[in-house]
């Protein structure tokens, strides 16, 4: 077991806490993969060697100094590969790593039902299910010409390997700097749209400073919105253009809102994350004779000057609004 695969237990108000988090892993392995808003993926043959311990044991170190060092507990599945891994992690708990070795991955795998394996859609496993292919085991044990006449050639390949416990993905390590999170949290669970697009505005606001100041484009804005009753709802968009403007993150912040058609929802929080980032320098930008678009950006420039001279609070968020 080499893999493992994290979900930190983070709150609400506490999910912009990943990159740190990803941080911890990486003392361990550089072969982490960032998997918003609350997992990763580690690859540890390396670490297994270097530190002497297999990969259930270093999960129960990165726990530990995941509770000591940041507050935050997590729960850890081990396999043999990063798709075993993630499977493993639906049966983990908090304090508890759910570990397949490689001997017990057919045991693993047969009972489960076919939409439990990664990439198994609802349509693709509907298909399986009609011709009694309703478990991995029994997929497993089909013909491979059988499954290729069901759902396709390549999909029947890649089904068939899968179902066998063959894994063939691999950890690609994206950097805590792949994306950027900021949250605001509501001192009581708020009722009022018009503080939601408040909070938005603000956050966007943030998000555009910090990819400028590291002159960086975002591709893609996800906006996570928290309940009063601990639940969630995440919805991304990705942008025409790859951006830092604070205007272009708003507007796509608040077309992600109002497209969730909230209806005297009671929110705890509101989280914007900008992810796919790529260096400014090579990014193209479409030209705009938007006399407004021209003055906003003007205005980002100067409040972005008084920052780095003075900090992050010379401009307070939401006053380029004002």
């Amino acid at each position: 077991m080499t893999i493992l695969c994290v979900r930190f237990q983070l709150p609400p108000t506490r999910e912009a806490a990943l990159p740190e988090l990803l941080g911890l892993l990486e003392e361990f392995t550089p072969v982490v993969e960032g998997l918003p808003p609350d997992r990763a993926l580690a690859d540890l043959r390396g670490a297994e060697r270097y530190f002497k311990r297999d990969a259930v044991e270093l999960a129960s170190v990165i726990r530990v100094r995941a509770l000591a060092l940041h507050g935050v507990d997590c729960a850890i599945g081990a396999g043999p590969g990063p798709m075993l891994a993630r499977m493993a992690l639906k049966d983990a708990r908090p304090g508890v790593t759910c570990s397949v070795s490689e001997g017990a991955v057919a045991d693993f795998l047969a009972g489960r039902p076919v939409a439990a394996l990664p990439g198994v859609g609802a349509a693709t496993a509907r298909t399986l299910c009609e011709y009694g292919l309703d478990t991995l085991g029994r997929v497993a044990a089909a013909p491979l010409s059988t499954l290729q006449r069901l759902v396709g050639a390549k999909t029947g390949r890649e089904l068939h390997e899968k179902a066998n416990g063959v894994d063939r993905g691999r950890v690609v390590p994206n950097g805590v700097s792949r994306s950027l999170a900021t949250e605001r949290p509501f001192t009581r669970d708020e009722l009022d749209p018009g503080l939601h697009r408040r909070a938005l505005l603000s956050a966007a606001e943030e998000l555009g400073s910090r990819l400028r100041a590291l002159d960086k484009v975002c591709r893609t804005l996800t906006l996570t919105v928290r309940y009063a009753d601990r639940t969630g709802t995440t919805r991304s968009r990705t942008l025409g253009e790859p951006t830092a403007h604070s205007a272009a993150l708003t507007r796509a912040a608040y077309g992600m809102y109002e497209a969730l058609g909230l209806q005297r929802a009671r929110v705890r929080s509101i989280a914007l994350r900008a992810e796919g980032l790529d260096p400014a320098e090579h990014a193209s930008r479409q030209l705009t004779f938007d006399p407004t678009d021209e003055k906003l950006r003007r205005i980002e420039e100067a409040a972005d000057r008084a920052r780095a001279r003075f900090g992050p609070l010379a401009v307070l968020p939401g006053a380029l609004a004002a």
